[in-house]
């Protein structure tokens, strides 16, 4: 049961670092917003989150780049 705090912050940290990627992430995925009053189906959905996924990739490795310079 020890490694449930450990779990638990090793999750939150994750957490924070999505968010503090998020908007250069979203920059990188380079979607745009749906018109309004119209909605996105669902192999729209897909194709966005498959989108963000790799951009989020690609921001991590960005900044572990920058940082490790």
């Amino acid at each position: 049961m020890s490694d449930a705090p450990s779990s638990t912050n090793d999750q939150q940290r994750r957490y924070r670092e999505f968010m503090e990627l998020l908007p250069l992430t979203l920059t990188l995925a380079g979607l745009p917003p749906s018109e309004i009053g119209r909605y996105f189906t669902e192999e729209q959905i897909e194709t966005r989150v498959f989108a963000i996924r790799h951009a989020y990739k690609a921001s991590r490795a960005l900044v572990k780049d920058i940082i490790s310079k």
